[in-house]
């Protein structure tokens, strides 16, 4: 084995949290991530607070109200609308639209929208959602396209390999190539 064919690189337990970040970082960039994490984040609020009692000090305050249901509704489909977003970006609009509505729906159901911190997030995350869009693939080269469509793979050219390209002036005669002048 040489030192071409071995890969250069940490070793040990930083090469695999390495690994493991750099996996990530590409499984983040391919699908609307921050809107999901908004849309589930909007759902705590949402479902914390007609449940939950907040302590001030002294002074406790119960902010429990009879739409609980309905409050539990929503911050479930809001943690569903998250997760499909995340692993299925093809129907994000879809995720963004409803979670937008549930969001507003949410404000006079659940406490003013979580007290406002999660009708916020939700309009973030609906926005978010609706407005992601993949990156465009790469456009193809007109050789790499003329190569595919003769059912060859395309091979690598060397700069020096390439045929020079010198933009004609205007009425300047094109030399020949050396291999016609040697014809």
């Amino acid at each position: 084995m040489s030192s071409a064919t071995v890969e250069a690189g940490p070793v040990g337990p930083t090469a695999l949290v390495s690994r493991i970040r750099r996996g990530f970082r590409a499984w983040r960039r391919t699908r609307p991530f921050w809107g999901g994490l908004f849309a589930i984040a909007a759902s705590v609020p949402i479902l914390y607070l007609p449940y939950g009692n907040i302590s001030l000090g002294g002074l406790t305050i119960a902010l429990a109200t009879t739409a609980g249901a309905g409050s539990l509704i929503i911050g479930l489909m809001l943690i569903a609308l998250g997760l499909t977003a995340w692993f299925q970006p093809m129907v994000r609009v879809f995720c963004g639209v409803a979670t937008t509505v549930l969001a507003l729906v949410s404000l006079p159901i659940s406490n003013f929208g979580g007290l406002g911190l999660g009708l916020v997030l939700g309009l973030l995350a609906g926005g978010m959602l609706v407005s992601w869009a993949p990156l465009q693939a790469e456009p193809e080269t007109a050789e790499a396209t003329a190569t595919a469509a003769e059912g060859d793979a395309p091979t690598a050219q060397l700069p020096a390999q390439a045929a020079p390209e010198q933009p004609l002036q205007y009425g300047a005669v094109p030399r020949p190539s050396a291999e016609e002048e040697q014809r």
